[in-house]
């Protein structure tokens, strides 16, 4: 058994690229999984490689997640955690594909952890993106948890082997599997080993990560002249660090951070080992079932040696044989497989060595060629090779696409040990291509083509006529049992349930079941893949019918007198039938007139533009064609809306209602009347109103809701079915009226021996009619004619009853009256009425009899409660008392004032049977004093009294000294006023003047007592002083001030007033503060501020535009302290320019002037609803169009 092939041990080892994690479609027929990129490749794989082709013995090197990774494949062997594992799939380039991994959670108490991964080190969750996404999902009922994996619009490559796994707890699963990506283009795989340093998608959305898919790619095969080996790494390693870049570009080696990293680890120096005088090499090559030696030496051969395969140790066994030859410990692997592809190191002691052991297949070879073919179409065809080895994995092309076979695929492959054999059911054109197959080793290739076989037509189409409803059945046979198609005129017939296509070996017929007039046409069958069609044509005919199925059971058809009928009357037949209408043997021709007949394929039409009354008759209408002939008759009866009734009459009329009745019209239109609609108006108005909105059946109505007073008339309108008529001429006006409610409140006023006042209240109810006065009636008590009526004025009960008296001759307009001449000692009843145009209301009654005898009441005095304490008035001011007294017969009223008569020249005095009023236009102070009142009813006396006081400003105080002057004080003392103003006096003010300004200053107030000091003068000041008297009314007019003046002077210092010339503060005006340009936005007020100073006070005036601003609504000028400020109110673009501010006084002028641009603009529109003239928008448009042209 040769021994596996080893590098020198002075050699550093050269890493090879990470391999791909799944094989292109077409790479070897065996995949290679794990590091089986590091198998010795064939003469065709070394053809294609590149210069930098590492060698075949050596791995990657170290991972650092190997030896974890293959704990947890220790791990998923102890507990198993998926119910449901994703399956390898395939898709083509461009589509979507999504794998599903289903773990059950019933002994779950949280969410299990899954990751996937692409190959054994890319993690997907930070891929996750446009182009891949995860899910996730939970189904409580069947607590399961779904995890699904979905690739969107796959590239090619995409393809490899992934991984699927899920943790919890202690727990751990995992699983495997591969994805395919197909592509139409027909290459073939040639792999650069360089290309695993080359970035993905340079430029791309997914630039910067690392793809070793590269390997997978494919490309054609093209012959090329052998190139020497060259070992990238041994020139890096020899070379100087500024050369690596130049190096990397030379060989096309992009990445160049990987390679640097790789760089690094190879140059990385083992330390000196204390238990290992020689290490494992660091790879091994063996072929598929070979046989491998592993060798370390010990420095001490007492130590105890394990060997360990991806973190699980080795027992001795047939396949693993372990001999002891002094130091060396040696490790035989007897016919090495696949499986046995892998890392592998041996411990002594606390240290431990590693390798990789490369198993490598041998190549299959073609050992015989495909040939060409020639075959028909529907023929089996097989294309047969042999390979070197019994069932080799193979791969077959077609025009460079690999071919997979499936349970829907029309490819089968067929293996028997070394003859593999590629079989085609039913060979179509499609079919003719350049097939090829594929081994590790070779390939070959051969073509295949696909013709038609000459067609015969044994039996053709042949023409047909066929009655409606019967069956079409059109039948040909030819000389191949192919399919075709069908069509129709032109067009593809498409199957139904009245309509089948049958197809038995080589007969082929269509059959049309009820034939129907749109089954006619041309038919033709095509048979598939020739270029022969055969025809035919199908007539369908039918004898004439006339369907009257929308008329009624006696063909009758009713149309209204004036409009147009169109009456279309459905036919069949085929060919169309002819039609022919008549009515008393004349017949109908179509043309232009009034009355004619249209035809048309499917129906007959009988049109009258303007029916008549005299239109109404029997029509009849003909059909017939070349299979028949048919007859029918129809009614035709015009009708038309009734004549308008006669004039209705009004028989009664009430306060807002009336009774009419009138009689129907003559002719009812044909139909008969179904009711009346009522409408009435007011005389002096032209517009109608409708009173009912249902149909009146009678012929009497009670119009009600009418405005009394007010004329009106009524009208009538008769209604059949088809329609309203005109209306009747309208009735003689009439005016609705009614009387007035009884009078209310009837009440006695007064009662002398001979007379009897009564008073009462309009009625509630007066009416339109209006009230024209009232009616007094009275009887005496014994009479028949009395009528005894209740407390509420209603007859409790009837006697009989005789005229009464009328107390006026005349209606009376006021509410109350006097009835004279009555005997004293008698009693009588009492009664009112109202009158006007319509009659005399119901009576009012007075509830019982009245004794006509006086009554004698004591007077009583009611002073009101302001009365009751002194009444205060100023001087000039009106009074005007009201003092309300009782007593009957009238009393007799005296007033006087202290004690005295009243002089009537001054005082007012006016009284009346219930009240008495004094009245003082403009009191004087003279007016003051108590008035006593006195009312007498015969012996009975009732008195009052009332204080009235008159009162005015008081007097100045008498005379005013300054008792003393010490310090900054002086002491002031005052006599109070002689005159009070007939009032208290409440306080002093007192005020104090500079002797050289005179200008009064107030320094105290309210001030109750004669003397006061004052307090705080300025030492040098020479001050006098007054005082002003105070009481309800207020201060006094003038005041008192002193004679002599206060001079405070100041101790020890005589001080000399120092002459001062008068300042001139006259000055022009200027602006202390100018307008600056401000932006405001549309529909938000704007202020323009500055400040001005000048003496005397300039005039502000505001312009725009160098127009002046004068009224106008939108705009607010203030001027506060020197500080103007001019709002605008909701400004628009239009109110954007120069603005300025004018300041004139008698000394200059001075202007300012600022920018406003307003942002936001607005439609002519907008302008022209705030008032903006036409002549301004236009203007103003033009201007903002020509500053920014970009922007219109």
């Amino acid at each position: 058994m040769p021994e596996p092939t080893k590098k020198e041990e002075n050699e550093v080892p050269a890493p090879a690229p990470a391999p791909a994690p799944a094989p292109a479609p077409a790479l070897a027929p065996e995949p290679n999984k794990g590091k089986e990129a590091g198998t010795t490749p064939t003469k065709d794989e070394e053809e294609a490689s590149t210069p930098s082709a590492l060698p075949p013995e050596w791995s990657l090197g170290e991972s650092p997640a190997a030896e974890e990774q293959d704990k947890q494949n220790a791990n998923s062997q102890l507990s198993t955690l998926f119910v449901e594992k994703p399956q390898t799939g395939s898709v083509k380039v461009g589509e979507n594909i999504t794998f599903i991994a289903k773990v059950k959670a019933e002994d779950l108490l949280r969410k299990p952890t899954i990751k996937w991964f692409k190959g054994k080190w890319m993690d997907l969750a930070s891929k996750a993106g446009k182009h891949l996404q995860l899910k996730e999902t939970f189904e409580r009922q069947t607590r399961m948890y779904t995890f699904e994996m979905q690739i969107i619009k796959a590239k090619e490559n995409y393809a490899g082997n992934y991984r699927c796994e899920v943790t919890y707890k202690d727990k751990f699963d995992s699983c495997t599997f591969d994805l395919e990506v197909h592509e139409s283009t027909g290459t073939t795989p040639n792999i650069d080993i360089r290309s695993a340093f080359k970035r993905s998608g340079e430029g791309q959305e997914d630039a910067g990560e690392l793809d070793f898919s590269g390997l997978l790619k494919r490309r054609e095969v093209k012959p090329q002249e052998e190139e020497p080996e060259v070992d990238v790494w041994e020139l890096l390693k020899n070379a100087n660090p500024n050369e690596y870049e130049k190096i990397a570009f030379q060989y096309g080696i992009t990445d160049l951070r990987g390679m640097l990293r790789r760089l690094k680890r190879m140059r990385r120096v083992e330390k000196k080992s204390a238990a290992f005088a020689k290490i494992l090499d660091p790879a091994y090559q063996v072929d598929k079932g070979g046989r491998v030696r592993f060798v370390v030496e010990l420095a001490d051969p007492k130590l105890e040696v394990k060997w360990y395969k991806n973190g699980q140790e080795i027992r001795p066994s047939t396949k693993y044989i372990f001999e002891h030859k002094g130091c060396e410990r040696i490790m035989f692997i007897n016919n090495c497989a696949l499986t046995d592809d892998s890392e592998y190191y041996v411990t002594a002691g606390d240290e431990k060595c590693s390798t990789e052991l490369f198993v490598r297949e041998p190549p299959i070879m073609v050992t015989k060629q495909l040939e060409d073919i020639n075959a028909y179409c529907g023929e089996r065809v097989e294309l047969e090779c042999e390979v070197s080895e019994d069932d080799a994995n193979v791969k077959w092309f077609k025009n460079g696409e690999e071919i997979i076979p499936g349970p829907k695929s029309r490819y089968r492959i067929k293996v028997e040990g070394k003859k593999h054999i590629l079989i085609i059911e039913g060979a179509t054109k499609a079919d003719s291509a350049e097939y090829s197959v594929m081994t590790t080793g070779g390939q070959s290739s051969a073509k295949l083509s696909v013709d038609l076989k000459p067609l015969k037509i044994l039996t053709p189409l042949t023409d047909q006529t066929v009655n409606l409803g019967k069956e079409i059945c059109l039948k040909c046979e030819i000389s191949e049992n192919i399919s075709g198609k069908w069509t129709k005129n032109g067009l593809p017939v498409q199957e139904s349930d009245r309509l089948k296509v049958i197809h038995k070996g080589r007969i082929h017929k269509l059959v049309i079941a009820n034939a129907l007039t749109e089954d006619e046409g041309d038919y033709v069958f095509a048979p598939d893949a020739y270029s022969v069609t055969l025809p035919a044509k199908v007539h369908v005919v039918d004898p004439p019918k006339i369907i009257l199925d929308g008329l009624d059971a006696d063909n009758t058809v009713t149309v209204i007198a004036g409009s147009k009928l169109r009456l279309e009357i459905p036919v069949t037949g085929e060919p169309p039938p002819k039609a022919l209408w008549s009515r008393a043997d004349k017949a109908i021709m179509e043309g232009s007139g009034r009355i004619r007949a249209e035809s048309y394929p499917d129906s007959s039409t009988l049109v009258i533009d303007v029916a008549e009354r005299d239109d109404s008759g029997v029509y009849h209408i003909n059909l017939k064609n070349e299979a028949g002939e048919a007859h029918a008759s129809i009614k035709i009866k015009v009708v038309d809306i009734p004549d308008p009734p006669v004039a209705p009459n009004v028989t009664d009329v009430g306060d807002d209602w009336c009774i009419m009745n009138w009689e129907p019209p003559v002719y009812d239109g044909g139909s008969p009347i179904l009711g009346y609609f009522i409408e009435r108006k007011k005389k002096q108005s032209s517009r109608w109103m409708r009173l009912n909105f249902d149909l009146c059946k009678e012929t009497t109505f009670e119009p009600k809701k009418m405005i009394e007073g007010v004329a009106y008339e009524v009208r009538i309108f008769a209604v059949n079915a088809v329609g309203i008529s005109k209306p009747s001429m309208p009735s003689k006006p009439f005016v609705p009226l009614a009387v007035t409610s009884p009078p209310t409140l009837l009440a006695v006023d007064s009662v002398t021996d001979t007379t009897v006042t009564m008073k009462w209240r309009p009625p509630d109810q007066i009416g339109a009619a209006g009230l024209d006065g009232y009616v007094l009636e009275y009887c005496f008590e014994g009479s028949t004619s009395a009528k005894q009526s209740d407390e509420n004025g209603e007859a409790a009960y009837d006697l009989p009853a005789e005229d009464w008296i009328v107390a006026n001759t005349d209606l009376i307009d006021k509410t109350k009256f006097t009835i004279t001449g009555l005997p004293t000692d008698a009693k009588i009843f009492v009664r009112v009425k109202a009158v006007n145009a319509a009659g005399a209301s119901e009576p009012k009654y007075y509830s019982q009899p009245i004794l006509v005898k006086e009554i004698i009441e004591p007077p009583k005095i009611r002073i009101p409660r302001h009365l009751k304490q002194t009444y205060i008035r100023r001087v000039g001011e009106a009074v005007n008392l009201v003092i309300p007294f009782q007593g009957k017969p009238r009393p007799e009223l005296t007033w006087k004032k202290d004690g005295a008569e009243i002089d009537k020249n001054q005082i007012n005095i006016r009284n009346s049977e219930t009240d008495t009023i004094i009245f003082i236009r403009k009191a004087e102070r003279s007016h003051s004093g108590k008035y006593d009142l006195q009312v007498k009813v015969e012996k009975f006396v009732e008195t009052a009294s009332i204080d009235i006081q008159i009162v005015d400003r008081p007097g100045p105080p008498q005379l005013v000294k300054i008792e003393d002057v010490w310090g900054e004080n002086v002491a002031l003392s005052w006599i109070p006023p002689k005159d009070d103003g007939n009032a208290a006096i409440t306080g002093y003010t007192i005020q104090k003047a500079d002797k050289k300004s005179m200008e009064w200053f107030t320094v105290i107030e309210h001030y109750h007592r004669t003397n006061a000091t004052i307090t705080e003068l300025v030492i040098g000041n020479e001050y006098y002083f007054r005082v002003f008297a105070e009481n309800m009314c207020g201060l006094s007019e003038d005041a008192t001030m002193t004679k002599e003046s206060a001079v405070i002077a100041k101790d020890g210092k005589i001080y000399k007033n120092p002459v001062y010339e008068d300042f001139d503060f006259t000055e022009a005006p200027m602006f202390t503060q100018p307008l600056v340009n401000t932006y405001a936005v549309a529909g938000y007020n704007a202020t323009l501020n500055c400040s001005v100073r000048g003496n005397p006070k300039p005039k502000i005036t505001w312009m725009k535009n160098k127009v002046a601003i004068v009224d106008d609504p939108r705009y607010r000028m203030f001027s506060n302290q020197g500080v103007c400020t001019l709002e605008i109110r909701k400004p628009s673009p239009y109110d954007g320019g120069t603005y300025c501010c004018k300041a004139v006084n008698d000394l200059g002028t001075v202007e300012i002037e600022c920018k406003l641009e307003v942002k936001g603009g607005l439609s002519f529109c907008r302008l022209l609803l705030q008032g903006v003239p036409p002549n301004i928008i236009d203007s103003y448009l033009r201007d903002l169009q020509s500053s920014n042209p970009e922007e219109y």
